[in-house]
């Protein structure tokens, strides 16, 4: 077991080895991410999960301490990828490869469900709260030391700071997929990452890019 996974989860009450143990504890694991996305962490049970996975409340507390133990288990494996990803700047179209990667992160998103959750549990606990954010630090690092990279090459503005520049980026791909919510529009990624893409350069740099792009087409 990881350091983290110490720090978030704890000692399991049983790991299970057996076969037919083990599969108790992932129906478990399944009834809780169903219940917790479908009714919300505070208003789910250690007993309501029980009962939808079709066990007894005692053998939900033979495998995990509490609904806490067992929602984190489920996250363990899933923060890095409730994370905004990380754009790749070599390439002759950022703006393509940049919505592709915001698609597909709001697609992984809802597949995972999890994120609906967390504004529940992370205020109360700073545990949790903390195993989040060196997640986003290390993206926030990988994420600015790709633009370095872009600035020494002359690509980038040369006037603006660049860890301003990698928050602004982040926050507007973390926040990209409540479009919908906010002004009752499905969320355009294109214009998402055109966004971006002239936060972070300058419109001649834009301009070759779509250049090469378009030559490269008319010559497919």
């Amino acid at each position: 077991m990881s350091d983290r996974e110490e720090l978030l989860v704890g000692r399991f009450p049983f790991v299970p080895k057996q076969e037919r143990a083990h599969q108790k504890r992932e129906a478990l694991l399944e009834s809780g991410h169903k219940l917790f996305i479908s009714k919300g962490y505070e208003q789910t049970t250690a007993k309501e999960i029980a009962a939808d996975a079709g066990v007894a409340t005692g053998t939900f507390y033979r495998y995990f301490s509490d609904k806490r133990q067992l929602l984190l288990s489920l996250l363990e494996d899933q923060i890095e990828k409730l994370m905004v990803p990380e754009p790749c700047w070599r390439t002759s179209d950022p703006e393509r490869l940049i919505a592709s990667l915001l698609e597909a992160h709001e697609q992984r998103l809802n597949e995972i469900g999890l994120h609906r959750v967390l504004p529940e549990l992370v205020p109360k606990d700073p545990e949790l709260a903390e195993v989040l954010m060196q997640a986003k630090r290390a993206i926030h690092e990988r994420i600015l030391s790709g633009l370095k990279k872009a600035y020494e090459q002359g690509l980038t503005w040369k006037d603006l700071d660049l860890e301003t520049v990698t928050w602004s980026m982040m926050l507007l791909a973390e926040n990209a997929h409540e479009k919908a919510k906010q002004c009752d529009e499905k969320t355009d990624y294109h214009q998402v990452a055109k966004v971006i893409c002239r936060i972070v350069f300058p419109p001649d740099v834009i301009k070759n890019w779509q250049s090469v792009e378009f030559n490269r087409d008319n010559r497919g």
